[in-house]
């Protein structure tokens, strides 16, 4: 049997090189893609601000090539220049065609930070494209496009090996190696199919780490049900060997098919698992009090439940019914608690409305609309401000087809003008030329 390199003895190097852990939140680019599931602009953008409020390193918000997300992306990159999105970077992700990085830059001119992915293992080469291309099409496409998004003025520019884990070893480091010397960034390891597991994956990173010197993002899918365990093996792997490490997570997990990467999960598994053993190596801007009322935002608009027993977030993550449970928890916590629910924030009563309950819709009156915002404490200047931030709520709930929350009503009286950026489709680019 082979020997793994991934032990409990191996000496840990990350805390001591200063190398560390960064997480990339991909909700609002793969999390949408989740299969008859999806979320509006404007509840992507207050995706945005909670994992701002979360500190997280950068979202990936976004797909600067399409033009139904034009509007949103402009408005949210706004909302970074005005400092409501203070921490956070936004990320853009395009295939890596010269072409597609040029409209890119088209219809997103203020896009500082961008993603471009190309597939590199021979299933997806042979079976997206009929031998029309091989390896060495892609080293050149990616190679093209890398240099296109610098001469274009990128800030940063992250290169995404779809498919990394059915690629060969020989065959990821050439191509790292190419990325890193056209001003790559980062190099995207994609799990894409969620193939790896924790021991295999440590290892390849490792190896890739070491043999690059590149840093190093994690993007595993959870199709076997390790993706969190495959993205802190990984980001073990890459610290190990010197380098950054990058974690890609969605919230809840949502993604393709059996989702991706949960973000309150991985979060734990750095802080508190005996993986690192306490080590001081995730980013320290990490907020992890916002933590449940980002989840609970996200299950809300995703119209998703949040499973009973997912980690931390759950409604039986500190729950304790057997007799020698509830014991052990009533006489000390840590019996039966890894962690406490406070450092989440979790723990305060939530109110919940039995009686008369007004709601905001597309169809809402002036007087209802008033009843709803005076209960926020917002006060508006004059009845024609108080009807325009009424028309904006309609057609917010056009778009989200639910009533509309506390954060989501706060965001559009406090910032009309760019809630009706992100409300409004442009579609003067379609040319229908007859009817059928």
């Amino acid at each position: 049997m082979k020997e793994h390199a991934f032990k409990p003895e191996r000496e840990p190097l990350g805390e001591r090189s200063g190398k560390r852990i960064y997480i990339i939140d991909v909700t609002n680019r793969d999390g949408v893609q989740t299969s008859r599931l999806g979320l509006a602009k404007l509840q992507k953008t207050i995706i945005n601000l909670l994992l701002d409020e979360m500190g997280i390193w950068q979202s990936e918000f976004g797909f600067p090539t399409t033009r139904h997300e034009t509007n949103y992306l402009q408005a949210n990159l706004e909302l970074a220049e005005l400092g409501v999105i203070h921490h956070t970077r936004l990320s853009g992700w395009v295939r890596a065609i010269t072409g597609d990085v040029e409209l890119a830059r088209e219809l997103v001119p203020k896009l500082r930070h961008i993603n471009i992915s190309i597939s590199i293992s021979d299933q997806m080469i042979r079976g997206k494209w009929n031998d029309r291309y091989g390896f060495k099409d892609v080293l050149r496409m990616m190679r093209e496009a890398l240099d296109r998004a610098r001469e274009l003025g990128f800030v940063s520019i992250g290169v995404n090996a779809e498919d990394s884990s059915r690629a060969s070893d020989e065959r990821l480091v050439e191509f790292t190696k190419v990325a890193k010397e056209h001003g790559a960034a980062r190099l995207r390891y994609c799990d894409t199919l969620g193939y790896n597991d924790p021991f295999t994956i440590y290892e390849r990173i490792n190896m890739l780490a070491r043999e690059t010197g590149m840093d190093i993002e994690l993007h595993c899918h959870n199709d076997l049900g390790m993706a969190v365990a495959c993205s802190v093996a990984g980001a073990r792997g890459a610290l190990d060997g010197g380098v950054n490490a990058y974690i890609n997570t969605t919230i809840n997990g949502m993604g393709e098919r059996a989702g991706n990467t949960d973000l309150v999960s991985t979060i734990l598994a750095i802080k508190k698992s005996s993986l690192f053993d306490g080590e001081d190596i995730l980013d320290d801007s990490i907020n992890l009090m916002a933590a449940w009322k980002t989840a609970k935002y996200a299950s809300y608009a995703f119209g998703v439940p949040i499973p009973v027993n997912q980690p931390g977030v759950g409604e039986n993550a500190f729950a304790h019914e057997s007799g020698i449970h509830a014991d052990g928890a009533l006489k000390s916590r840590r019996n039966y608690e890894l962690y406490d629910y406070e450092e989440l924030g979790r723990g305060e009563p939530e109110v919940i409305e039995t009686g008369r309950n007004i709601t905001l819709g597309e169809y809402s009156g002036i007087k209802g609309f008033r009843n709803v915002y005076e209960k926020l404490e917002v006060e508006f200047q004059s009845e024609e401000e108080a009807r325009d931030i009424l028309e904006l709520v309609r057609y917010a709930n056009v778009t989200t087809q639910k009533p509309l929350v506390e954060d989501e009503l706060l965001f559009i009286a406090r910032y009309p003008e760019l809630a009706r950026k992100i409300l409004t489709l442009d579609l003067s680019h379609i040319k229908i030329k007859g009817s059928v």
